[in-house]
């Protein structure tokens, strides 16, 4: 099992507004080997920051949502609630997408390094975004 994480640096102040694009996922849901997903917020001084976090059976189950074409359709037209930044979002697709393209179909992101995504100068409210994937080696809950 592995968990994507890809953390999102937005514009102080518009945290809430990207965020609630994910009340509402787009087919991710539905991906062969998705297991849940949940969406992380941290306000910090000099920028807001999500963390989506994707929970995968496997890191080629996580690889076949990136590439599919439910994910492209899902990401075409990013927009925060009210499109009022254009490519808020999209900037964090292209890094999930870049990470597992990085190295051929196999991404070796990691917790030491990840794969970043920086929006095009004079995008939106987009600061950039890094994608990290990570081996669950171990869990529990209060149903183990």
């Amino acid at each position: 099992m592995i968990v994507a994480t890809n953390t999102i640096r937005i514009k102080s102040g518009f945290a809430d507004q990207v965020a609630e694009r994910f009340k509402s996922p787009k087919g991710v849901q539905h991906a062969p080997g998705f297991v849940r997903m949940e969406l992380l917020q941290t306000s910090q001084e000099d920028h807001d920051e999500l963390k989506v976090c994707t929970t995968w059976e496997s890191r080629e189950a996580f690889e076949g949502w990136v590439n599919s074409d439910a994910f492209k359709q899902a990401h075409a037209h990013a927009r925060p609630a009210g499109g009022s930044a254009p490519g808020a979002a999209d900037g964090a697709a292209h890094s999930h997408a870049q990470a597992a393209s990085a190295e051929g179909s196999h991404a070796h992101a990691s917790s030491e390094g990840g794969t970043s995504a920086q929006q095009p100068p004079g995008g939106g409210i987009m600061l950039g975004s890094t994608l990290s994937v990570h081996e669950v080696v171990f869990s529990t809950g209060r149903n183990d």
